[in-house]
């Protein structure tokens, strides 16, 4: 990997946890899809999904919301970042034995 590739990467990466620790001051209102939903009064027709890895960004077992919801954030991003990378990595081994080939 190149190092500019590598220092995008990281900076990627740092730019997405510091999102992740500011995440406790986002807006406590409902998102614009959620509140088209709630204002056209089919919000309470919503499925959930069928599985939650961490549900309502809590991070189970903590009592403080804001530190639940920052490791909440955390976790997901390095989950993100990590299967991001691995496709990546997967992907330039793939191109580089098309071009020794």
């Amino acid at each position: 990997m190149k190092a500019s590739s590598r220092r995008l990467w990281i900076a990627g990466l740092g730019i997405a946890l510091l999102v992740a620790l500011l995440s406790p001051l986002a807006s406590p209102h409902p998102d614009g899809l959620e509140r088209v939903a709630e204002d056209q009064g089919f919000l309470e027709r919503a499925a959930d999904a069928p599985y939650h890895l961490i549900a309502d960004y809590l991070f189970p077992g903590i009592s403080n919301e804001a530190a639940a919801t920052i490791l909440a954030g955390i976790v997901g991003t390095l989950l993100v970042f990590g299967i991001t990378w691995g496709l990546a990595a997967a992907l330039r081994r793939r191109q580089d034995a098309q071009k020794r080939a």
